[in-house]
């Protein structure tokens, strides 16, 4: 979840504000290289509290794309041309900036389209639906992929990745088959990579426990931070016992997902008939019951906003969110408990499965329209290179990387503390279906968890109404009419890829 800019490139240098002239000499893209560094791209101050320096990597040289990729190749076949990359307004000036080091290494200008971030959903689709779109490339929400796959508004990527040896293998699984691909073809490349985790305050559990805490066996399971939860909701007045998301809409789901995946729940059977509102779903929704006697105050309309704050600030105990809320709360400009916590292995539950949630992140696509297609895959390219986003989750910005290099990565583990359990977990990830209306779909099961949430209908009534909403929305995008427009068998491997996968601990 970012809390800058969307390009995850607004601690950059100010050196990189120059802008290329047309016909003008193009520098040695060595030179350029070595200015995308630890000591250009992050932050004075965290390069100091850690010890950062460019004699520490925090990627593999031998992965990042940009180091490895001929750009002089990249000169000879594009120099001089244009891109047209569509952007939330607020950060136009930031990816400028950013995408002056592209330029520079491969001669092609970019035009940046600016769209309301609060309307940028509407606005894109509206372009796609017009057949011509005024930009050539976009990042948005991967949850969306679908809706804009499946009706043909992108343009395939797997003949660029081959030609320009996009390190696909180096993504973990989950966020390359999710945010990568669609019915079967490359259409993104996955952004910001996020998993959801779980977060706990040392001092405070230690003080219950009665020791230090274990990553993975001092809160083994669900129930025992239920019971946890209970305990410290009475340490310290102010302090709640658990941080949790439950604000209609999405925010609930999001919650509710991240819990019952663990009890085995997926969302729809072989025939994308719901199934969420079985044992497993249930289970999930019970267990939020729980934990909502102990959780924060206004929980019931918090969102990652009012969660961020509440964590960062010292107002809980335990934390379900994403995994930036362990990055973030490292660096003391944005938290009041660093050094006073620790991310751990995901609780289980009974009968299910160790299931990391990856839920939201976001993707980078060419518009199928696009007059530029190849110039476009190569700047999202460079944007998403591994140097790039392993530098943006040193700044702790909220972007984060999906490489298994960087992740496991020593000195990157030095400087994000949830980065070890984080890669570790991906490969027993669960993720819901990029499909068409997965955003209304999202919001329908969120509202009525929330309703349940607020007392108003029982769990089992939540789950029954949005099954019904559910296949509703499915109905209106094409869904049971004998040819869907996902084949389940496509998108069944990203679902959940720990199968039969030793567990970490």
């Amino acid at each position: 979840m970012r809390t800058s800019s969307a390009l995850g490139v607004a601690a950059i240098g100010s050196g990189w504000g120059g802008k290329l002239l047309a016909g003008s000499h193009l520098p040695d893209p060595q030179s350029v290289l070595d200015e995308i560094s630890i000591s250009k791209y992050v932050r004075a101050d965290y390069r100091d509290l850690y010890d950062m320096s460019d004699d520490k990597p925090i990627w593999d040289m031998s992965k990042d794309w940009i180091r490895t990729v001929d750009w002089e190749k990249v000169r000879s076949e594009l120099s001089g041309t244009k891109v047209r990359f569509a952007v939330g307004a607020a950060d136009a000036e930031s990816a400028q900036e950013g995408l002056a080091p592209f330029e520079k290494l491969s001669g092609i200008k970019v035009e940046l389209v600016p769209i309301p971030d609060d309307s940028f959903y509407d606005k894109a689709l509206a372009e796609f639906i017009s057949g011509n779109a005024s930009f050539d490339a976009l990042q948005f929400f991967s949850p969306w992929l679908g809706d804009f796959a499946a009706p043909g508004f992108l343009h395939p990527l797997q003949e660029f990745a081959d030609k320009w040896s996009l390190p696909l293998d180096d993504f973990y699984d989950t966020y390359r088959l999710n945010y990568g691909y669609f019915n079967g073809e490359m259409y993104g490349i996955p952004f910001d990579c996020d998993i959801q985790m779980v977060h706990l305050r040392k001092g405070y559990v230690e003080q219950v426990l009665g020791g230090p805490i274990d990553k993975a066996t001092s809160v083994p399971t669900y129930d025992e931070l239920i019971r946890l939860s209970g305990e410290l909701n009475k340490v310290e007045p102010g302090v709640s016992g658990v941080g949790l998301m439950a604000a209609p809409g999405f925010w609930s789901t999001y919650t509710w997902e991240h819990i019952s995946a663990q009890a085995g729940m997926m969302l729809f059977d072989e025939n994308w008939e719901p199934i969420f509102n079985g044992d497993a779903g249930m289970k999930g929704l019970e267990i939020i019951l729980e934990l909502a006697k102990n959780a924060n105050e206004g929980h019931a309309g918090s969102g990652w906003p009012e969660n961020r704050s509440a964590w960062l600030g010292g107002q809980v105990a335990t934390n379900i969110s994403w995994q930036d809320s362990g990055t973030q709360a490292m660096r003391p400009d944005q938290s009041q408990i660093v050094d006073d916590f620790v991310t751990i292995y995901e609780p289980r539950i009974s009968g299910g499965r160790f299931a990391p949630p990856n839920i939201a992140g976001s993707t980078s696509c060419v518009a199928a329209s696009a007059q530029n297609p190849e110039g476009a895959f190569l700047m999202l390219a460079f944007l998403t290179t591994s140097s790039i986003m392993a530098m943006n989750e040193a700044n702790a910005n909220g972007v984060a990387p999906g490489y298994k290099s960087v992740l496991t990565n020593p000195n990157l583990q030095e400087v994000s503390q949830p980065a070890k359990v984080w890669g570790e977990s991906l490969e027993h990830a669960w993720c819901a279906p990029r499909l068409p209306g997965a955003f209304p779909i999202e919001q329908a099961i969120g509202n009525e968890i929330n309703r349940a949430v607020v007392g108003k209908i029982s769990a089992k009534e939540a789950l029954d109404n949005a099954a019904a909403a559910v296949k509703e929305i499915m109905s209106s995008n094409g869904f049971y009419q004998g040819a869907d427009p996902v084949d389940y068998a496509a998108a069944a491997p990203g679902l959940y890829v720990g199968e039969g996968k030793d567990l970490p601990f």
